[in-house]
């Protein structure tokens, strides 16, 4: 066993792309893909930070929370959060951004690959108001890139069936969690609690 460093290795071992796998792709967001988004309440975006180091980051709500303002430029809300900022600081250093949306119950995913510009336009958070609320800012992305992804994983994972929801006790609670991790001995939140705070702050 040897590590794998050059293309020429790897395309050893691998066949290359054809057919419907290379001209899926398309360099903007045409009629599929703007249905995937109105459709999809999640996406994870991942970043690189300045010294290389990768990031992924969960965003959701409400189906269609993203907004397509035309064939190459989608927004996303920033809702609360715990105001590391680790996303927002990497496109700061790196605009590249790229994003999975998923529909709960459909194994194929749509992939977007672009660049990305933080805005606090009026125009632009009102695209996004909740609950009165509009975002302090907005994640302006321009797609380089577009395109479905195959079900194979999701089948694999069996994602969305019932069988493979597990019972939440299995794990600790994430206050208690938390808690182990950084040597605290205060008493953990409970997981009821967790969520009645939440609530409160979630626009």
């Amino acid at each position: 066993m040897s590590k794998i460093n050059s293309m020429d290795a790897l395309r050893g071992l691998y066949k290359n792309a054809k057919g419907r796998a290379v001209d899926k792709q398309q360099q903007k967001l045409d009629s599929q893909s703007r249905h995937f988004i109105r459709l999809s309440p999640f996406l994870v975006i991942g970043t690189q930070s300045r010294e290389g180091l990768g990031d992924v980051s969960p965003r959701g709500e409400g189906p269609g929370f993203v907004h397509v303002l035309d064939d190459h430029r989608l927004l996303i809300p920033d809702r609360p959060g715990n105001n590391r900022l680790d996303t927002y600081s990497n496109i700061i250093d790196n605009p590249a951004v790229s994003l999975i949306f998923l529909i709960p119950g459909v194994n194929e995913t749509l992939r977007i690959n672009g660049v990305a510009e933080i805005r606090d336009d009026a125009d632009l958070c009102g695209h996004c108001i909740v609950n009165d609320k509009a975002p302090v800012t907005v994640l302006m992305v321009t797609v380089r890139e577009a395109y479905l992804h195959c079900a194979k994983a999701l089948m694999r994972s069996q994602l969305w069936s019932p069988e493979s929801v597990i019972d939440r006790s299995i794990l600790p609670t994430i206050g208690q969690m938390i808690n182990d991790q950084v040597g605290s001995t205060e008493p953990a939140e409970s997981i009821e609690d967790m969520e009645r705070r939440y609530r409160k702050v979630l626009y």
